[in-house]
């Protein structure tokens, strides 16, 4: 039975309507290069509401919008999707960037394939394209690209199909030294970037899998033939629908270098301090023992071992615990202990006069205590043995020359400084008492040479012992030799008035 030309029209009418309501865009052309319609997803998807605005011919479309493909290479007259359909070429999946000659602000990304339309006897009536807005999937893949290119972090991407690396951003390069063309098109087994972790078979059978392979440590080759020591991790991605691994890096190298330099400092530190010819201690800032070297056990007796076994021991070797503990507080500040005098208890209970000098250090990230000890005790007992027979000799120094007394002088206390602060303290009186007591005279001589009474001069004596912190007259007489004063100076007789 023959359908009526009512039946027909109703019939293509019905299917414009379902084409109307598809996603995709259909634009049928006639044999006159005419665009006989459009449904309203075609012309929202190139920004117009009626079929004017396409340009009514294939010719009017050129003129209405500029294609581009997607390297941005303009397409010529016969390359446009419109003009190849109606050349009689077939062609599918065809992406084409479409620009609005009106608006500058319109584009889109299109994917384009075409059909051929026939009439019932089957000749050719039209044509048909078919085109689905890809914009939305191309934009996230731009970001993407302008992010895996941006990102320091170094990264490459294989293909699962094959293996062989499609991307790589600017930091991979910067790592590994190899140019683009080195990577790309290049397969896992010919550059490796799993390297050779512990973990290296699982990890290729997660890639053959396309699973995520977790972070693992490994060190892979590099141009030249070197190594780096990285940390890689693969996450599986899609890129331009085709199933990837993303094999992201962290280089250690950096790392491994400060800790090569660590180490070998540390092994000279740990040189310089045993082989230190003065005794050296190293502590918690806690004040528990941790090490002592060679010159400590010579001196002390004890070492490391023993004085492990008492969490004190340290403090157990002071004879005046607060001056430890005032030591400590200092320490525990951050501030530095130079010269402090201690009296140090050695393991046959010997006591020493020593200088201690500390400072807070870090080793291997632990706040440390580094002590240095100089043992004074011989020098302190032979400047005591001087300081005696010094002080004897001068009980009379009525016959010494003021050169052999600041000889002497300066032998008790050699390189001590000379303060014309403490000068200024005495008075007029004081310091003419002095000059006469560094000659050598007695307090009823002085008293006869200024005129006053000897319980004057006594209590002048008195004063001046004082001031000076001394309690003997020898060591007033080294006092003033130290800062100059070498005798008497009689003052000037002052001039009688006319």
């Amino acid at each position: 039975m023959k359908k009526t030309a009512t039946a027909f029209t109703t019939e293509r009418r019905h299917l414009l309507e379902i084409i109307d309501g598809l996603i995709e865009g259909i634009i049928l052309l006639d044999n006159n290069r005419h665009i006989a319609w459009a449904n309203d997803t075609a012309l929202a998807m190139h920004g117009v509401a009626d079929l004017a605005g396409l340009g009514g011919t294939a010719a009017g479309y050129r003129k209405a919008y500029t294609l581009r493909y997607r390297n941005n290479r303009k397409l010529d007259a016969a390359q446009y999707p419109m003009d190849r359909a109606l050349a009689g070429e077939a062609f599918k999946d065809v992406v084409v960037e479409v620009c609005s000659r009106r608006d500058p602000d319109f584009r889109r990304m299109h994917q384009v394939r075409n059909l051929v339309l026939n009439d019932a006897q089957g000749a050719v009536e039209g044509m048909v394209l078919v085109l689905l807005d890809v914009t939305e999937r191309y934009s996230a893949e731009e970001r993407f690209e302008r992010t895996f290119n941006a990102n320091p972090a170094p990264a490459v991407i294989c293909s699962l199909a094959d293996l062989r690396y499609v991307k790589v951003n600017q930091g991979f390069l910067e790592m590994t030294g190899y140019a683009r063309q080195d990577v790309l098109d290049k397969t896992v087994r010919e550059l490796d970037v799993l390297g050779d972790t512990p973990q290296r078979e699982d990890a290729l059978q997660r890639l053959a899998e396309g699973r995520t392979i977790p972070q693992t440590e490994s060190s892979i080759a590099v141009q030249g033939g070197a190594s780096k020591l990285v940390v890689v991790a693969g996450q599986p991605i899609e890129v331009a629908d085709q199933p990837c691994m993303l094999f992201t890096f962290n280089d250690l190298e950096p790392r491994r270098k400060a800790e090569t330099a660590l180490r070998h400092s540390e092994q000279r530190f740990a040189t310089a301090f045993r082989l230190a010819p003065v005794p050296m201690t190293l502590s918690t800032a806690e004040g528990e023992l941790l090490e002592v070297n060679d010159a400590f056990v010579a001196t002390t007796g004890y070492d490391a071992a023993t004085l492990s076994r008492d969490e004190d021991a340290l403090a157990r070797l002071w004879t005046d615990p607060r001056a430890y503990d005032r030591a400590m507080a200092s320490l525990e500040q951050g501030a530095s202990v130079r010269s402090l005098e201690m009296a140090l208890r050695t393991r046959e209970g010997a006591l020493l006069d020593c200088l201690l000098s500390a400072a807070p250090v870090n080793i291997q990230d632990l706040p440390c205590v580094l002590g240095a000890i100089q043992d004074i005790t011989e020098r302190k007992r032979n400047e005591l043995e001087l300081m005696e027979a010094i002080e004897t000799v001068m009980q009379d120094t009525s016959w010494f020359s003021r050169t052999v007394i600041e000889k002497l002088a300066q032998i008790r206390a050699p390189g001590a400084p000379q303060s014309q602060g403490e000068l200024a303290d005495l008075t007029r009186r004081e310091r003419e008492i002095l000059g006469l007591i560094c000659d050598g005279h007695t307090d009823a001589e002085i008293a006869a040479t200024l005129h006053l009474s000897r319980n004057t001069v006594r209590n002048h004596v008195a004063a001046l012992y004082g001031k000076l912190d001394v309690h003997r007259r020898s060591a007033a007489i080294i006092w003033a030799r130290q800062r100059g004063i070498v005798g008497y100076e009689k003052p000037p007789r002052k001039r009688a008035r006319k």
